[in-house]
């Protein structure tokens, strides 16, 4: 075998290879992957890319993030000016290096660079090093390398976003919206002109003090496109006149509190979202005007969202009143970010999921009287009972003890659960913490989570409107303000059980349109053009928040009024306060139409006509209603059959009355107390014919407003620190009926009209009895507890 014999010549051949190796490898990798890191500006467009605002980059630059082109008038200045060969040579031109060289020997200095666009990124990406031999001979192996690297387009957009444009100005972009006040794809020739000079001495603009030297450089330039035929001899002259920027333009502000979230959370990008600007500017202008209305009563905040249903797309967001200046209002806090007690504002997701449960009609009567539940006592904001309303009215209304009596037959924790589900994610502590607080304002809200809540239940009907009754897999999905492709998904979701079903959706949207618009809106039903809105209110404790959320078919208008730093105004309500913004910006919006009855998931049920319970057998009047299929509602509790004698004026039995000369009749008869407050507010209804003297009542006459819960009473403490008083207090049938009050056989006194007795019983067990006058009778043991509570 023979040996492969090296000699000098293939040696010499082996390290020439090896150093071609090496100077090509280090060719490839001596310019960095990423040519510059430095930070760039948050900026964020609207839905059609006009910029809504921007913030400064971290290193105190007005930098924007790089587009994807260069505007055409200032890429023609650039090259006349700077790098007419760009798009033929290879990152470095001979041609122009030798005159630089021979031009810079005969002055003696460096009078010209000699350097292409390419070069000048290069040299740009190493920090603008000292303009050596040797760093100029390390830009133009880079310049080569950048060339094989990438497009001359790409290279140009290097430039174009990294040049310095004066001051702390860098960028085309920042450049356009600094010195002119709008993008560089709007700007004249003069203007363009004066960008593509500016890198090649950006000392010479400064706001106030303008260098001469940038208008002759600018107009050199002007004249250079004449010359060339690129604007005829028109332009040139209206250009050479227009005047060179003489400050620093503020960026806009349509958007300022979403600006803000953009730099939080997208910090440094360019984002495109799904702002409609035209709209946003229109929404702030009435914002303005309804804030100088409000301002009267020491009411300086608002924030208004609009979310699109079809997309769940942000398409306004006006986090509160600002017109860049921080007041001591607040106004640069984005209150739709800001957690808010809910007031009445969750009642309608109550009231859909117990239709959806089957545990309720919208013609079902609730009870609406004084009512304590534990040491909870709530009130309507009108501080009338009526005594039973149907659920829709009660939702209609807000009324608030309808829905506490509904939350409790629902219970605290699956409506809890079904909030969370929702999107409502400011429910930190666990169902016991809020308890039935919770419908009434225990809780908090955010008016994102608000608004995106509002949005999906209202999507929900909408889908399954559009797409053939089909559910998705996760209707409750945040709103989004950055653009993406929204698409409606029915791959495998037929099977999907839903969270909640079109049918109660549709049913609790009816209930909300019945709600009085305010004054501002009186007569609105008499116009043909009158659009469907669905809308409810909310008013904190303490008239420290004012909601309204009003749902149309294609949008959700979402509004918060209030004082940021949580003081409480007379009159902040939602009706008053925060309603007629909203009617006032659903103006802007197109009309919609309306949403078809679901019929598909409901079923036509036959319902009492007085009660909204499925009729009994004494129920006389029957009505047919469409509800969501599978309804379980009880029987009517309020329909009995009363006997009355031969002539039917009055009710007997068989201990007083022969049965054979009865007559009977089927009777609505509420219970005492819903009684007492139910007819003077519904004149059609009929109290119970008198009793036959000498005949026992077998009807429950007398009922117990306070207390309704006996296991554990408290008496107060006075101011001076003694024990106070309990004030029991019952209604009867009879409005002028006479009632004897006894406690452990101890004799209290009688009440008329008004029955309240005060007592202060000792710690311990005891017999409450009271008697009315004919002989009808409540007892009722009751334990006081003996420990205090303080009645402040």
């Amino acid at each position: 075998m023979k040996h492969l014999k090296i000699t000098k010549g293939n040696k010499i051949l082996l390290i020439g290879g090896l150093l071609m190796l090496a100077l090509f490898l280090g060719f490839c990798f001596c310019v960095p992957r990423q040519l510059f890191d430095d930070p760039f500006s948050t900026v964020v467009e609207s839905s059609d890319g006009r910029l809504l605002g921007a913030r400064i980059a971290a290193d105190e630059q007005w930098r924007f993030p790089a587009t994807d082109s260069v505007p055409d008038k200032y890429e023609k200045c650039l090259l006349l000016f700077e790098d007419r060969y760009f798009y033929y040579h290879p990152g470095i031109n001979p041609v122009a290096l030798a005159r630089a060289l021979v031009q810079n020997i005969k002055a003696g200095k460096i009078v010209r660079g000699g350097s292409t666009i390419t070069m000048q990124v290069c040299r740009m990406a190493r920090k603008n090093r000292e303009r050596t031999l040797p760093n100029k001979l390390i830009e133009m192996i880079w310049a080569l390398n950048l060339e094989l690297r990438f497009s001359k387009k790409e290279i140009l957009n290097m430039y174009a976003s990294h040049a310095p444009f004066g001051g702390n100005v860098v960028g085309t972009d920042a450049a356009g919206w600094r010195w002119f006040a709008r993008p560089p794809t709007q700007l004249s020739w003069a203007e363009a002109a004066t960008l593509a000079v500016l890198p090649n001495a950006p000392s010479l603009i400064y706001p106030g003090n303008l260098d001469e030297r940038l208008k002759q450089k600018r107009d050199l330039v002007l004249g250079k496109l004449l010359n060339s035929g690129t604007i005829d001899s028109l332009t040139y002259r209206l250009s050479l006149a227009e005047p060179l920027p003489d400050k620093v333009n503020p960026l806009p502000m349509s958007a300022y509190h979403l600006v803000e979230k953009a730099t939080q959370e997208k910090k440094g990008q360019r984002i495109h979202s799904t702002i409609d600007i035209d709209l946003q500017n229109a929404v702030v202008e009435r914002m303005n005007r309804h804030r100088k209305v409000l301002a009267a009563n020491h009411i300086y905040n608002i924030a208004v969202m609009i979310s699109e249903v079809a997309t769940r797309e942000v398409k306004v967001y006006a986090g509160n009143v600002f017109d860049g200046i921080e007041t001591e209002h607040g106004n640069s806090v984005d209150v739709i970010q800001a957690p808010r007690s809910t007031g009445s504002i969750l009642k309608p997701f109550l009231y859909c999921k117990m239709l959806d449960d089957g545990q309720l009609t919208p013609q079902m009567l609730i009870s609406d009287i004084p009512t304590r539940f534990g040491g909870f006592t709530p009130t309507n904001f009108d501080q009338e009972f009526n005594g039973a309303v149907p659920a829709n009215e009660a939702l209609a209304r807000s009324l608030n003890i309808p829905a506490v009596w509904m939350l409790q037959n629902y219970g605290v924790p699956p409506f809890y659960s079904f909030l969370k589900n929702s999107g409502m994610g400011t429910l930190n502590h666990p169902p016991d913490y809020y308890g039935l607080s919770l419908i009434l304002g225990g809780a908090e809200v955010t008016l994102w989570d608000l608004a995106g809540m509002y949005t999906s239940l209202v999507s929900v009907l909408r889908n399954y409107d559009e797409h053939d009754g089909f559910y998705e897999a996760q209707p409750f999905k945040p709103l989004s303000w950055v653009q993406h492709k929204n698409v409606f998904e029915k791959n495998n979701v037929q099977a999907v059980q839903p969270v909640v079903r079109a049918s109660a959706i549709y049913e609790t949207l009816q209930a909300l349109l019945r709600v009085r618009r305010p004054e501002s809106e009186a007569g609105w039903q008499a116009f043909a053009s009158a659009r469907n809105i669905a809308w409810k209110t909310g008013t904190s404790f303490g008239f420290r928040d004012a909601w309204a959320v009003g749902m149309t078919r294609d949008y959700v208008v979402s509004v918060w009024v209030g004082n940021a730093d949580g003081e409480g105004r007379p009159g902040l309500t939602g009706v008053s306060a925060a309603a007629p913004l909203m009617f006032d910006i659903f103006d802007l919006l197109p009309a919609s139409g309306w949403f078809h009855q679901p019929v598909d998931e409901m079923e036509e049920q036959e319902l009492c006509a007085n009660s909204g319970y499925r009729p009994g057998v004494h129920c006389d009047s029957i009505k047919k209603v469409w509800l969501p299929a599978g309804s379980a509602i009880g029987l009517c509790p309020f329909h009995h059959k009363i006997h009355l004698n031969e002539q039917g004026t009055h009710r007997v039995n068989a201990t007083c009355y022969p049965v054979a000369e009865m007559t009977h009749k089927n009777w609505f008869v509420l219970p005492p107390a819903m009684e007492y407050y139910y007819k003077p507010r519904n004149p059609v209804y009929s109290t119970l014919p008198p009793l036959l003297p000498g005949c026992a009542d077998e009807m429950e006459n007398m009922e117990f407003i306070y207390p309704r819960e006996w296991n554990n009473l408290f008496l107060p403490t006075d101011l001076d620190g003694t024990p106070g008083q309990l004030i029991f207090e019952l209604v009867h049938r009879q409005r002028r009926a006479k009632v004897f009050w006894q406690i452990d056989n101890q004799y209290l006194g009688e009440t008329t009209g008004i029955h309240q007795m005060a007592v202060r019983p000792e710690p311990g067990w005891h017999t409450l009895n009271v008697t009315d006058q004919q002989g009808n009778r409540l007892v009722r043991q009751l334990f006081v507890a003996g420990k205090t509570i303080d009645s402040n």
